[in-house]
């Protein structure tokens, strides 16, 4: 999931500002947006997967939206589809993280 993130967010910049024709300022907010939400989210799986002692399900969600977000941005039209994807690809990373990595 990672590697399959890495290659579709390093040209993201580019084909915001080509084909698209965000700004610098829109793309640096959508990364910005993006980055902090995946720490954010992670703290709410983290408590949850403690209290119902079953990662497994969350884990599985976190890689399902994370899969879900990654056709939305072949088929953006607009920087809005970019952006919902990108913030669910982060969410998918938060919810699977603290999960996955979980001893116990």
């Amino acid at each position: 999931m990672d590697i399959s993130s890495e290659i579709i967010h390093s040209p993201l910049p580019m084909f915001l500002m080509a084909s698209l024709g965000a700004s610098a300022t829109t793309i640096g907010l959508i990364e910005g947006i993006a980055e902090a939400t995946a720490p954010i989210v992670k703290v709410f799986p983290g408590t949850l997967s403690d209290n119902l002692g079953n990662r497994k399900w969350l884990a599985v969600a976190g890689y399902g939206l994370g899969a879900l977000s990654k056709p939305l941005f072949a088929v953006a039209p607009t920087t809005g589809i970019v952006v919902t994807a990108r913030i669910m690809d982060r969410v998918g990373k938060g919810i699977r993280g603290a999960p996955r990595d979980a001893r116990g």
